[in-house]
């Protein structure tokens, strides 16, 4: 089950909600204000390994040696 990012438009609430995939198309109430005028935000996500990257010579990964994405 997927997990979304909503914001509120009523008092600007953001949180996160589980949703089934058969619930997409409903919109969830602000769990602050009980507002059904929420939005789904565009969420990124970043992921992190300990192997560095094919072909790379940094043994930190990905993120280089001050923990920046590359």
């Amino acid at each position: 089950m997927p997990i979304y990012e909503y914001e509120c438009r009523e008092c600007g609430y953001i949180f996160e909600k589980m949703v089934p995939l058969s619930d997409l198309h409903q919109t969830p109430a602000c769990p602050d204000c009980a507002s059904r005028n929420t939005r789904k935000k565009l969420s990124t996500f970043a992921t992190r390994t300990d192997r560095p990257a094919a072909g790379s010579s940094c043994s930190t990964g990905s993120t280089g040696s001050r923990g920046r994405f590359a």
